[in-house]
């Protein structure tokens, strides 16, 4: 039967993300003080990165010794590149020890990775106008945008579960970086609304790569990927590419009824700056962030001397939530680093063994320990439903993970319960400190005393950093 080819209605969420991000003015100071945080943050632990060679074997321009002239500047580095390269090489560092902020709800994800493409859009253009005597992007733009990007991606993720179909999230980094890049390189609401059909129509990458037995480094540059990609289909909707307007919606060829099972794609609350205001610093430990409080309450055991003779232990209970069993509750072999962070028995081992967790842990001398298999070995990982729950209370949003040891006498350790992370909002004022020692601690990894200083002095006051060109911003932070 031959179809009608009448031209179809916007899909109201491309209209309404469209008119956010061109439109919508962020009065929020916590959130501009949250994005503050997060930018250091995310640079830091791009920048800590860099120590990692399966990291930086992935940078640089495509072919070898390619410079862009006034292109994009990557943190750490001598590249310049244009803002697609850029994008990757800033969000591959940033994601690759999946150590900063992250966002939990139906979907999981991490709304910084979308710093990456701001960053490379931002640098680029400053550069750009300089060079034909106009004025560069200021960092308040870089900030502003941070917060949009934060709040679509994780809005779109309160409700629309990706992992439940199979689908990686880093769909909504890509999402998200189209919409804002767009908007820094001046596209009108139709080419915002154009880009951001071209995102959906790409559709999303498997989630294969962040799952036994598959788990692998991809997951570690999935959103360099999808953050380069946003940028590029902006890039190409600004020049007059054309959209698809009823790209979720289409019967039979859309994203909903292709993709999502014939569920609608749905914002389950206005676009303001909620995502920012809440989202997660990942401050202790570079572990999956299901297993945050799991971790914590590891410590707490190896410092109460709960874990002294291993031989005595007959059983581990780790008491966690849904999501976490559904994502990181994994036994026998684990093949890999980016196996052995997204396991919340090895991560729960490495905390009881060591009173500690570094980035090093999940690395082969570390897991060929025999004392760590033994102890997963032990390991008995069980819901509370409550804990499920308070998961997804937009109230709460909690985290929480208990850990208790049983020995072979009968005989228990306490039970501790952790119920929110360090990181959360809840426990913001305690968390903020930390996470400026934990910039601080990454920065010394890579750059002299002098160049340590510099950087110091211009992001500690905010204020001052809004007005920053970005050009300058980055020079910090290029060797």
């Amino acid at each position: 039967m031959l179809k009608t080819n009448e031209k179809v209605e916007t899909d109201v969420i491309l209209t309404k993300i469209a008119d956010y991000v061109l439109d919508y003015e962020i009065t929020s100071e916590e959130a501009y003080r949250t994005a503050h945080y997060i930018l250091l943050d995310t640079i830091g632990c791009g920048i800590l990165a860099l120590d990692y060679p399966e990291c930086t074997k992935l940078l640089g321009p495509v072919v070898p010794g390619t410079v862009v002239p006034n292109g994009t500047r990557v943190p750490g580095t001598t590249f310049e590149l244009d803002p697609i390269r850029g994008a990757f090489n800033i969000g591959c560092m940033i994601r690759w020890l999946d150590y900063n902020d992250t966002w939990l709800a139906a979907e999981w994800g991490h709304p910084s990775d979308n710093l990456g493409g701001i960053l490379a859009v931002a640098d680029f253009l400053s550069r750009q106008r300089l060079s034909v005597g106009k004025e560069p992007v200021k960092m308040i733009e870089v900030l502003e945008m941070m917060i949009k990007a934060h709040e679509i991606q994780g809005i779109l993720a309160l409700d629309n579960s990706l992992n439940r179909v199979g689908l990686d999230h880093v769909l909504f980094v890509k999402v998200a970086t189209t919409a804002v890049t767009a908007k820094m390189l001046g596209a009108t609401k139709e080419e915002v609304i154009h880009a951001l059909s071209l995102a959906w129509v790409d559709n999303s990458a498997l989630r294969t790569y962040r799952h036994a037995p598959n788990t692998g480094s991809r997951k570690s540059w999935a959103a360099g990927d999808a953050t380069s990609r946003g940028v590029q289909l902006a890039m190409m909707a600004v020049k007059g590419e054309m959209g698809y307007n009823s790209v979720l919606s289409a019967p039979n060829w859309g994203f909903e009824d292709v993709l999502f099972k014939g569920q609608k794609i749905t914002l389950q609350r206005e676009l303001s700056a909620y995502v920012m205001e809440n989202v997660l610093f990942k401050v202790s430990y570079p572990a999956e962030f299901h297993a945050q409080t799991a971790a914590e309450c590891a410590v707490l055991l190896y410092q109460n001397g709960d874990v002294n003779d291993l031989d005595h232990i007959d059983r581990i209970t780790i008491t966690t939530h849904e999501s976490a069993i559904r994502i990181i509750d994994k036994t026998g072999p684990l093949h890999n680093p980016a196996d052995r962070d997204h396991c919340i028995q090895y991560i729960t081992a490495i905390g009881l063994l060591k009173g500690n967790i570094r980035a090093e842990d999940y690395e082969d001398d570390v897991a060929s320990d025999p004392r760590v298999d033994s102890l997963r070995e032990k390991m008995q990982v069980v819901e509370d439903h409550q804990y499920s729950k308070d998961y997804l209370d937009p109230n709460k949003r909690s985290i929480a993970n208990a850990v208790q040891i049983h020995y072979k006498d009968g005989t228990s350790s306490e039970k501790i319960e952790c119920e929110y992370p360090l990181g959360h909002r809840f426990r913001r004022d305690e968390a903020i400190p930390k996470v400026l020692q934990k910039f601080e601690y990454n920065i010394k990894t890579h750059f002299s005393n002098k160049a340590q200083t510099s950087i110091a002095r211009a992001v500690s006051n905010q204020e001052w950093l809004k007005e920053m060109p970005v050009n300058e911003f980055m020079n910090l932070f290029i060797i």
